[in-house]
């Protein structure tokens, strides 16, 4: 089940066009670059019900903080589903965001 989950993710999130690297770990890394940015979608999926962290220096190096996703086999397919389309919303409305 989680192996099923966490090739979900990563393939809706491809279809994304997001940034996932090779692993099928259960901790799925999303990075994004900016520190402000992470710590922004983080919030932003938050208000959402959606608990993801950012990762930001000194923990990784600087230009590289990201989201640490965590699947679980405790999550359903709707669920991962939910936060793909939460990621792919908030993600659009950050990008918008910082081309105005």
């Amino acid at each position: 089940h989680l192996t099923a989950l966490i090739a979900r993710f990563r393939a809706g999130a491809r279809a994304l066009g997001l940034p996932v690297n090779d692993s099928d770990s259960p901790i799925q890394p999303l990075i994004l670059g900016d520190e402000a940015r992470a710590l922004a979608v983080s919030d932003a999926l938050l208000a959402r019900g959606f608990l993801v962290g950012a990762i930001r220096p000194p923990t990784v190096a600087p230009g590289s903080s990201r989201l640490r996703i965590t699947v679980t086999a405790g999550h359903s397919e709707s669920q991962v589903d939910a936060l793909l389309d939460a990621l792919a919303d908030v993600l659009a409305a950050a990008e918008s965001r910082r081309s105005a």
